[in-house]
């Protein structure tokens, strides 16, 4: 099935000097097919614009009501190391360029917070967990 045609049109194109890439819009055009896979439009952006597959972002894809057409942004960086810099973490993660950074869920963090207030004045070593005998 990915053997099907797929047609890619930027549209909207800004050169970044700034920030060390091109931006712009992608229609990908993909009639007999649900959708195409971002790995695969990071392929051919980075074949249309003479660039490793590691310079290009894609994201902010929308498939089009009666599928056939989807529309979303693409970054192609002039280096690796512009990307690294300006690029958002989460999408390094996604892309597999950096770590990601395991930390406790939300509502243990609050918990946390919430016992160590318990503890006011007093060194706050673990927190909450001495309780005031009456």
């Amino acid at each position: 099935m990915s053997d099907s045609q797929v047609t890619l049109r930027t549209r909207k194109f800004i050169r970044n000097p700034l920030l060390g890439r091109k931006q712009m819009v992608v229609d990908v055009l993909h009639p007999n097919r649900p959708n195409v896979s971002k790995d695969e439009l990071r392929q051919k952006l980075s074949e249309l614009y003479k660039s490793s597959k590691d310079q290009v972002s894609v994201f902010g894809f929308r498939t089009q009501f009666g599928g056939g057409k989807s529309t979303g942004f693409a970054l192609v960086y002039d280096s690796n190391e512009a990307m690294k810099k300006f690029e958002p973490h989460y999408r390094l993660v996604r892309y597999g360029q950096a770590n990601k950074i395991e930390k406790a869920s939300r509502q243990q963090r609050k918990q946390r917070k919430n016992r160590a207030k318990e503890s006011r004045g007093v060194a706050k070593t673990k927190g909450g967990d001495k309780k005031k005998a009456k």
